[in-house]
C-alpha cells in the first residue's frame, strides 16, 4: 500500500506540471489566443474542490497531486488574462 500511495502522489504532481508547459507556450508567444479559458476554468475549480477534500481528509496524495494543479491551472487562467487580447 505504501508503494501505491507514493506512486499515486508522484504520477499525480508530475500530471500536474503539464499545466505549467501550456503558461509557458503562452509567455514564450505571448498570447494566450489559443487557449480555453472555459476548459481551464473547470480544471481550476475541479482542483480546487479535490484539494479541499485531500485537506479535509488529510490525504497527502491527494493535497500534493491537487495543489500542483492548482497552482499550474491558475498560472494558466491567469497568462491567459495577460496576454488575451495579444494575437501571434
Amino acid at each position: 500500500m505504501i508503494f501505491l500511495e507514493g506512486l499515486t502522489t508522484f504520477m499525480g504532481v508530475i500530471m500536474s506540471f503539464g499545466h505549467f508547459a501550456q503558461t509557458y507556450k503562452i509567455l514564450k508567444r505571448k498570447s494566450s489566443a489559443d487557449v480555453s479559458l472555459i476548459t481551464y476554468s473547470i480544471f481550476t475549480i475541479g482542483v480546487g474542490v479535490w484539494l479541499i477534500y485531500g485537506l479535509s481528509i488529510n490525504n497527502i496524495p491527494i493535497i500534493a497531486a491537487n495543489a500542483t494543479g492548482l497552482i499550474g491551472t491558475l498560472s494558466v487562467v491567469i497568462s491567459y488574462f495577460l496576454y488575451k487580447n495579444r494575437k501571434e
